[in-house]
Order: structure tokens, then C-alpha cells, then sequence
């Protein structure tokens, strides 16, 4: 059979046997092809994504800083030390008999915003606050007339819990988070 390509001529023409153009098309290599360019699709769709949803990811420099860990070993007794965790100074005081005593003291008299030491601490010769004064952000000084820190900014006053006495600051030193990993070593974070 042949067939006329249809024309103005031949109208009833039009009518064109879908075998004889198709031929012996075999309707598992056509789904094999749609499946093929589906695939290949998403694989493009994904490397495009990819990098979009990385770079919600943090950078491998916040990530490094998301926890540190602190040797004790270094910090002689009555001193403190400062270590950089997330961008901001904390303060780790190796604290004496004395010193605690007088944390425990201000329990009573810390007016501003009253916190007993205990519940600063989780050993009581260790003290771990962050760096920061509440009030603006400063980077307080070790000294004061409290026995902890004084901000240089503004004047708050902190004492030997970290707890705001004087001054502007909002609230007490802040208390990051943290654990004992064994007895000479802390985890920030």
C-alpha cells in the first residue's frame, strides 16, 4: 500500500496508518528512552541543586569551632585563662578555697540579679563564663572591686561568679554550655 501525502486535491487523504509510518517501533525501547531522559533529568536537576542546598550547610571553620575542648592541666590553681569558642572569649577560673568561699558569700548580697554560685558551676573549683559583658558587648577585665571582672566600656562590675553587682550590664556573665569530658578536661559546646 502506498501512501499520498495529503493535499488540497485528495482531502480524504488525511488519514495516515500510524503501522506503516511507525514501522516495527518496539514499545519497550520507547519506554527504555523515556526512562533514560528521565533519569538523565533528575541528574541534572540534582548536581543544579546540589550546591544550593551545600551552601546552606555552616563552613567547616564554624563547625571546628562549635565545641573546643579545654585542658585544665594548664590553668594554675587562683588563675583564670581565656579561650576563643565561637567567635567570643569564654573564661575558665581555676578557683582557690578562698575564692569559692567568696563566690558562696555573694549568694546572699548579689543584688542585681541573684544566682546562687552553685548553680553557676558544676564543680565549684571551676568557673565557666562567657567573656562578654550584658551590657554592650565589651570584653571585661579581670579586677573589680567585686573580685571577678570589671568592664571597661561601662563599669559593670562583676564578682567571683560572674554576676553582675555594678553597673549597666543586663544580666549576669553568661554560662556556655559545657561538660566534663574526665576530671582535666572540659567540652565548650
Amino acid at each position: 500500500m502506498s501512501i499520498q501525502a495529503p493535499n488540497s486535491k485528495n482531502p480524504q487523504n488525511h488519514q495516515v496508518d500510524d503501522e506503516a509510518v511507525i514501522g516495527d517501533v518496539d514499545a519497550e525501547r520507547r519506554q527504555m528512552l523515556v526512562n533514560a531522559t528521565t533519569a538523565f533529568g533528575l541528574a541534572g536537576a540534582a548536581c543544579v541543586a546540589l550546591p544550593f542546598i551545600q551552601s546552606m550547610n555552616p563552613n567547616r571553620a564554624v563547625k571546628a569551632l562549635a565545641t573546643i575542648d579545654v585542658s585544665l592541666t594548664e590553668i594554675p590553681l587562683g588563675e583564670a585563662k581565656t579561650f576563643l569558642w565561637q567567635g567570643k572569649p569564654v573564661f575558665v577560673w581555676h578557683r582557690n578555697e578562698t575564692q569559692i568561699a567568696e563566690a558562696r558569700k555573694g549568694d546572699a548580697t548579689a543584688t542585681l540579679h541573684p544566682e546562687n554560685d552553685a548553680d553557676r558551676v558544676q564543680k565549684a573549683e571551676w568557673l565557666v563564663v562567657m567573656g562578654v559583658c550584658t551590657h554592650l558587648g565589651c570584653v571585661p577585665m579581670r579586677g573589680g572591686e567585686f573580685g571577678g571582672w570589671r568592664c571597661p566600656c561601662h563599669g559593670s562590675q562583676f564578682d567571683d561568679s560572674g554576676r553582675v553587682r555594678q553597673g549597666p550590664a543586663g544580666t549576669n556573665l553568661e554560662v556556655p554550655p559545657y561538660r566534663f569530658l574526665d576530671d582535666n578536661t572540659i567540652r565548650i559546646g
